[in-house]
């Protein structure tokens, strides 16, 4: 399941596009744009998925390419394919919400074959592949073990990979720790997973309410924040820190179940990481400053949910 913070970022992220246009948005745009961001993922997420599959059924393509040898050795001719028929990996080729978007974001067309095939000699070559292949059966826990080992261990710490990756998707960074938390969800429940709705709908709903409100109130959220930057210039305060104060005076006021606690700490963890070194200081300042305000206001109006999400 997905992050509150993984939700707040695509908000985030969508926001700062409306931020960057040089003309005014257009009604419904900064919909458009968190939609797009999300779809982009979606295709992100594919093709991570589809990599490991094609780097996995790579065993068959490599036995028969040695197989067909003008004199093939022993050992040519006793490729262990295995991992070929992972029930896993099969588990997702199956799954039909895969099989969608594979040929949706037409992902064949952008799997680089000399990168497959380099990843999988790496795979043959650990420790992991040959414990994997020595065990006679197949177990639910190896078969997933293995999958997880090409993603985590062969993929990801992989610079040539990685490369590929930042050139194909312009998002890689901010989708990264998102991909993680996806695959850890698919190698749960491979057959289930929906390919199509890789944001849940109580999620999407949140990123909807959040991104909108936050545009709907800019200016009386501006209001509250501009008197609190004391000698600050508000031209002058960096674009991301004002956006993520905006979004956080928004869930203090429109989102009844979320703790303010929680939101100032969400808000400074992404000023830290997204904006400057001082941004999480200066953030939790201002917004901290803003909810004892709105509290002594008797603005801030909190429900107890025990099991919301949000």
């Amino acid at each position: 399941m997905l992050s509150r913070r993984i939700i707040r970022v695509k908000v985030m992220q969508a926001l700062y596009s409306i931020e960057s246009l040089k003309n005014e948005a257009r009604p419904g745009e900064a919909l458009q744009i968190l939609k797009q961001n999300i779809e982009q993922s979606r295709n992100l997420f594919t093709y991570l998925v589809y990599f490991i599959t094609e780097v996995a059924r790579f065993a068959e393509k490599d036995a028969a390419q040695k197989a067909r040898k003008h004199l093939p050795s022993a050992h040519d001719l006793n490729i262990n394919t295995k991992i070929a028929g992972n029930e896993m990996l099969w588990s997702i080729l199956e799954n039909s919400s895969f099989q969608k978007a594979v040929e949706h974001f037409k992902i064949r067309f952008a799997i680089n074959e000399e990168l497959v095939r380099k990843l999988y000699l790496s795979l043959i070559t650990s420790p992991d592949y040959l414990e994997y292949t020595n065990l006679n059966l197949r177990e639910k826990k190896s078969e997933k073990k293995i999958l997880e080992f090409i993603f985590g261990h062969l993929m990801l710490p992989d610079e040539h990979f990685i490369s590929e990756v930042e050139e194909k998707f312009i998002h890689w960074d901010d989708d990264a720790d998102m991909m993680i938390v996806l695959m850890t969800g698919l190698l749960q429940k491979p057959a289930s997973f929906n390919f199509g709705e890789i944001v849940s709908k109580e999620k999407m709903d949140f990123a909807v309410d959040l991104l909108e409100s936050v545009v709907d109130k800019k200016q009386y959220c501006l209001e509250m924040i501009k008197p609190k930057l004391n000698n600050w210039d508000a031209d002058r305060i960096a674009s991301l820190d004002m956006i993520l104060m905006q979004m956080g005076v928004c869930e203090f006021l429109y989102f009844e179940t979320i703790p303010p606690r929680v939101t100032i700490n969400e808000y400074i963890d992404l000023a830290k990481e997204y904006s400057t070194e001082q941004s999480g200081h200066f953030v939790n300042g201002i917004l901290d400053n803003i909810h004892k305000e709105l509290v002594a206001e008797d603005k801030i109006h909190k429900k107890n949910f025990k099991n919301s999400t949000l």
